[in-house]
């Protein structure tokens, strides 16, 4: 089976409620209509049917509102909720009750917060507005889960018999050997949830040794705490990029590396060497890049390439819900685990 029947499959597995702020935008809504009619995710829009009609009458969409297609109404009394909420949040940084009033103003601050309240599972947005709004509302109202110091982000690449993930190109400009063990961990973490055993490569300049240098460290550090963080991970680094992948070259270069050339995650050093990779790969080779994909936080968010299609869309939107079903998981697990310690303090 291929990455993109994998994961339709997935998220077909339990349809979760994905939200779109961006309701004027004719890709969404013909994203929505497919995502809604193939039951990938029980979509929801925000805005109130009438509009949503209309603009699907302009575009020729035919929009058939059911479980699977539903709209959310921008309510001002949860807006006014949702404002106070974000002033008791953000006070000690010096947010006046006004500056939030205005912030809910911008629908994808209010659609952080019916995230954040459980109205829905999952926000995908972006499609018309700048990556710097979906990640300002997804950090300041979802945030980071508590063991995870900085979110990240990751690109699905598929290659012919291969499939790649790129981290982190899209997020943290230069993290430091904590932040970098901890975006190995979590991309191999996602890599597991589309059922795909992780192989990690931590890239560098540098081949086991073949240079020296602060940044060659810094990688060589990073690995180390990975496998800290996670000792069954198969994990290796510092590493060149053909070491990496290539099994040739790895019997020259590292003839001892558990990875053998047969890394399917590729860790960049930093943000300028991540973005300008899968930048190369997608363009000198013709390859799709699915992404990029948020991780780390509380809830999904996902943001879109403003030149994205309408199918890239429909996967987001399906690993947007293979998210959210892993968060209910994860907190049913908590509350599993939490019980049963209620129950032996009892006792």
């Amino acid at each position: 089976m291929n990455i993109y029947k994998q994961i339709i499959t997935l998220s077909k597995k339990k349809p979760k409620k994905i939200l779109f702020d961006e309701i004027e935008d004719e890709r969404i809504l013909k994203a929505a209509s497919i995502i809604s009619k193939k039951k990938i995710a029980k979509v929801v829009l925000l805005g109130d049917k009438e509009t949503i009609l209309s603009y699907a009458k302009k575009y020729k969409i035919k929009l058939r509102f059911n479980e699977f297609l539903q709209t959310i109404v921008i309510s001002n009394q949860l807006k006014e909720s949702f404002a106070e909420e974000y002033f008791e949040l953000k006070k000690h940084k010096g947010i006046t009750l006004e500056q939030a009033k205005q912030a809910l103003e911008d629908k994808m601050f209010y659609a952080a917060f019916l995230l954040k309240n459980n109205f829905v599972d999952g926000i995908v947005s972006g499609a018309r507005n700048p990556t710097a709004r979906t990640l300002k509302a997804a950090f300041s109202i979802i945030g980071k889960k508590e063991h995870i110091h900085k979110a990240s982000s990751y690109f699905i690449i598929p290659d012919k018999k291969k499939i790649f993930f790129f981290a982190d190109c899209a997020v943290n400009i230069e993290p430091n050997e904590e932040e970098l063990s901890e975006i190995a961990v979590c991309t191999a973490n996602s890599a597991r949830s589309f059922n795909i055993e992780p192989k990690v490569a931590m890239l560098s300049f540098s081949t086991k040794g073949s240079a020296e240098h602060p940044l060659v460290d810094k990688v060589r550090s990073a690995t180390k705490l990975a496998k800290q963080k996670d000792p069954t991970l198969i994990i290796d680094g510092e590493l060149q990029l053909d070491a990496a992948i290539v099994p040739k070259v790895a019997k020259l270069k590292c003839p001892d590396s558990v990875i053998k050339g047969d890394a399917n995650i590729l860790i960049f050093p930093d943000l300028q060497s991540g973005n300008i990779g899968y930048k190369l790969v997608q363009r000198f080779a013709n390859k799709t890049a699915i992404g990029p994909i948020l991780q780390g936080l509380k809830k999904p968010v996902n943001d879109l390439s403003r030149g994205c299609t309408v199918e890239e869309i429909v996967y987001v939107t399906a690993i947007t819900n293979i998210q959210a079903q892993k968060v209910e998981k994860e907190l049913e697990s908590e509350t599993k685990e939490n019980k049963i310690k209620e129950e032996s303090d009892n006792n």
